[in-house]
């Protein structure tokens, strides 16, 4: 019996082919892949592969771009965009996860420096994430604003 699972696995190996693993990711691991990915290309990748179609999006009232936007290209135009242009090494660098169901709050602080003013900021932050069937559907964030509003003075 070993030989047969040998002679197969060899037989895989040899002809480049791999047995996929089809584990379903949890919520907890989605909304780390957010985050934790190599580059903001590969976050922003992972997190546009799991939102739902209609996601709403809300940042914090007193934050530069507060409101609550809904799909993605709403969300790109009026916070990533923004967030890329106006600032350099704008990042969340997230320290603690919460999860419990469809909920996953994140803990961490933003750091970034807003480009015209030159001026750098660190604020603590949770963004708070509802999931659906493995979808991004809502998505929340509270900041200390005033740090950041003040790099932009």
């Amino acid at each position: 019996m070993k030989s047969i699972f040998y002679s197969l696995m060899a037989v895989l190996l040899l002809s480049g082919c791999s047995i996929k693993n089809n584990t379903t990711m949890t919520n907890l691991e989605i909304v780390k892949s957010t985050y934790e990915g190599k580059t903001s290309e590969e976050n922003g990748k992972a997190l546009a592969s799991h939102v739902a179609e209609d996601v709403q999006w809300t940042e914090a009232k007193g934050f530069p771009y507060a409101g609550t936007y809904v799909g993605l290209e709403e969300i790109t135009k009026n916070v990533f965009s923004r967030l890329g242009s106006e600032w350099v090494d704008y990042k969340f660098t997230p320290e603690n996860y919460i999860a419990d169901g469809d909920k996953v709050v994140a803990f961490g602080t933003y750091t970034g420096t807003y480009k015209i003013t030159m001026k750098p900021f660190s604020a603590r932050v949770a963004h708070i994430w509802h999931l659906k069937d493995g979808k991004i559907i809502q998505f929340e964030q509270f900041v200390d604003s005033k740090t950041v509003v003040d790099a932009m003075k």
